[in-house]
């Protein structure tokens, strides 16, 4: 049975495992081999990611099989999101799962557990930004709901890469 638990200091080293893991997994077929260690290394360091666990505004969760983790979540709210800060949205700024679990329903575990928390939290939206070359990521937020409404630049190493910003309302009459 899979079990999502809330992440803590305990987990710093489990947390960076799976980060690196399903990071690499997902992007170091299409990016430079130099921009993946180098993004591996600095913004996946257990200095970074200990910060990340720091702020109050940024949940972790991890979602295990057993005594594996197969898989994570990061959201953000007040400051803590990356690009809009709207004090009624909830950023989702990371869900990855293991490509072995892929197909497996576990990223849309994780997916219901952010939805679940900006419920919670009494938000009205929920916001993330997607790579424009992962249209399976793509396909994945439109079926639950999200609708594509800007786009922002992420560096990967020397290269800047396009995302695709979606939006999904909690309560639709609040578009």
């Amino acid at each position: 049975m899979i079990k999502i638990s809330k992440t803590d200091f305990s987990d710093l080293g489990t947390l960076q495992d799976i980060s690196k893991r399903t990071f690499f997994e997902t992007f170091a077929e299409s990016n430079p081999e130099s921009a993946m260690e180098q993004y591996l290394n600095v913004n996946l360091s257990l200095d970074k990611l200990r910060a990340e666990l720091e702020n109050e505004d940024s949940l972790f969760f991890i979602a295990w099989d057993g005594p594996d983790a197969i898989g994570y979540l990061k959201v953000n709210t007040a400051d803590a999101q990356t690009e809009l800060r709207e004090d009624n949205s909830l950023e989702i700024e990371r869900i990855y799962v293991l490509s072995a679990y892929h197909g497996k329903k576990i990223g849309q575990l994780l997916y219901d557990k952010a939805v679940d928390i900006a419920a919670q939290l009494n938000k009205t939206s929920v916001w993330l930004g997607v790579w424009e070359k992962n249209p399976k990521a793509i396909r994945f937020y439109e079926k639950n709901g999200f609708a594509a409404f800007g786009t922002h630049l992420f560096r990967m190493g020397d290269e800047e890469q396009t995302d695709i910003m979606m939006r999904m309302y909690l309560n639709p009459g609040t578009a």
